[in-house]
């Protein structure tokens, strides 16, 4: 700009020609004409084709996934960001994110993919509002492909965000979530914000009056926080916007590609270390961390009660003759002692936890749908004991192989004993080795079995004294090594003042 300015302030006042003006200012003819005929430069031309070598191969790599995503559930599909994070991590890619952005941007562009919307910008005090809500998700879990609901629930102002998966989205999940959620942030938020889910509202009146059900309004006078809720339908999703967004972000960033996992425990891990890893993300438009604004924010929740939410319900079954309990449709295992009996149940969103007696008899994962059973094999063995006939197809040790729970060494230990005894005989002595399990664990018990297999000592009994001997070898106890200069010492001696007795000594040797 200041170069135009000055040849054109030459030429006004020393009427200098167009050759002239370029040789004092070192510029082409070109750029002279230009700086004559406007006082503003043209805009530069952005470059056309520029080869961005680091990115190099990579591009392929992007092109496979983004078309891979045509197959993805449709809110799992990557981002520009997910890409870049996957060459770094998978791939080591030297290659900047901008890059990889302009690069996935033309592409996407090509493909079809949607711009986007717009939204208003809002501001929120700290520690006085959150907002909730329920996402889906698709995983392979124990190599089914599942849809699960991710409940999430983020702080308005400093955006930490509390993430977990469940295989229902009941009642009872939402209000053990909420208990959790609050655990996690170390508070209880002044306001929650919420759609107007049945999990809260039994019915929606005029305006923003709502009828919403018992078991939430215990919740909300547990924690002591007021709720709002938006308008129905889509509109009311943009008032609670960082929500909606943040789940998509969730889903985007900690489950694409398609986590496989073995159960919903390593999902929920794998969610809440990618919770724990998004503090320290900075969110556009931020000068901060979220960690930084959240230390901010935490001292201003309100306290914790002393005593979390109790969303379990009661119920008491009695045991029938298989020593199963019906609870919700579906039947669970206890002790065959208990034949008979009632006993109370505490039915969770996860678990289902039987007791009697005022003791833990029994503890299951909770089984959704109808009809299923959950049986667990050591509920059965004093029964097995006297009938080993019904051991080998009992749905108990099915499910223990299915859980993967049950060796591969108790069954090759079990066909040799079949071999040797016969059918009834094994299966008496397999009975009796499970029950070790009790006594000395399900490790212990396994390796003295391949213990016995490699010894070639083919026999129940043999499992139980090798599984013993760990407890009946004393442990070698190495003194302290103490005072170990004074003892030194003791063995001192002078250094000789020649080797000649020793060379005598040493020649004699030899001719010996």
């Amino acid at each position: 700009m200041e170069q135009f300015e000055q040849i054109r302030r030459d030429r006004d006042r020393e009427g200098l020609s167009i050759r002239a003006l370029a040789a004092r200012h070192g510029v082409h003819r070109r750029a002279v004409r230009q700086a004559l005929a406007s006082a503003v430069p043209p805009e530069k031309r952005a470059p056309v084709g520029r080869p961005a070598p680091k990115l190099g191969a990579y591009r392929a790599v992007i092109d496979g996934w983004l078309l891979a995503d045509r197959d993805a559930p449709r809110k799992q599909r990557h981002t520009a960001k997910r890409i870049w994070q996957r060459l770094v991590d998978e791939h080591g890619a030297d290659v900047a994110e901008t890059t990889v952005r302009q690069y996935v941007r033309a592409r996407k562009r090509a493909m079809g993919w949607p711009i986007g919307e717009v939204f208003v910008p809002q501001v929120h005090a700290p520690g006085m509002e959150a907002e909730v809500d329920w996402g889906e998700a698709e995983v392979v879990l124990a190599g089914v492909a599942t849809t699960v609901h991710l409940f999430v629930m983020r702080a308005s102002f400093s955006g930490a965000a509390f993430c977990q998966a469940s295989l229902v989205e009941t009642q009872q999940a939402f209000l053990e979530l909420h208990a959790q959620a609050f655990e996690w942030f170390g508070g209880v938020f002044a306001t929650l914000r919420f759609d107007n889910l049945k999990s809260a509202v039994k019915k929606v009146l005029k305006g923003r009056r709502r009828v919403e059900s018992d078991r939430f309004v215990s919740l909300r006078s547990h924690y002591l926080f007021a709720s709002q809720f938006t308008t129905p339908g889509l509109e009311g999703a943009h008032e609670k916007g960082g929500v909606e967004n943040e789940v998509g972000r969730c889903r985007r960033s900690h489950l694409v590609p398609v986590p496989e996992v073995a159960d919903l425990a390593e999902l929920n891990a794998l969610l809440l270390a990618g919770c724990e890893r998004d503090l320290d993300r900075r969110i556009d438009g931020r000068a901060v961390t979220v960690r930084e604004a959240w230390a901010a924010e935490r001292g201003l929740l309100l306290e914790l009660p002393a005593e979390s939410f109790d969303a379990c319900e009661s119920a008491a079954p009695r045991v029938d003759a298989k020593s199963l309990v019906t609870i919700r449709q579906n039947r669970y295992s206890v002790p065959v002692a208990l034949a008979g009996l009632q006993v109370s149940a505490r039915v969770g969103a996860r678990e289902i936890t039987i007791n009697h007696g005022g003791r833990e008899v029994a503890r299951h994962e909770r089984l959704h749908g109808k009809y299923g059973t959950s049986a667990q094999l050591d509920h059965y063995l004093e029964l097995l004991a006297r009938k080993p006939g019904g051991f080998e197809h009992s749905l108990a040790l099915a499910q223990e192989r299915d859980r993967g729970e049950w060796p591969d060494c108790f069954d090759e230990l079990w066909r040799s004993l079949t071999g040797r005894y016969g059918r009834s005989d094994a299966a008496r002595q397999m009975v009796d080795v499970v029950l070790l399990c009790r006594e000395h664990g399900p490790e212990r018990v396994a390796l003295a079995v391949r213990g016995a297999l490699t010894a070639g000592a083919i026999d129940g009994r043999a499992v139980a004294v090798l599984a013993r001997r760990a407890d009946s070898v004393p442990a070698i106890q190495v003194p302290p090594l103490t005072g170990l200069q004074a003892r030194l010492a003791a063995h001192e001696r002078p250094a000789p003042d020649d080797l000649a007795d020793y060379d005598q000594l040493h020649n004699h040797e030899a001719r010996r």
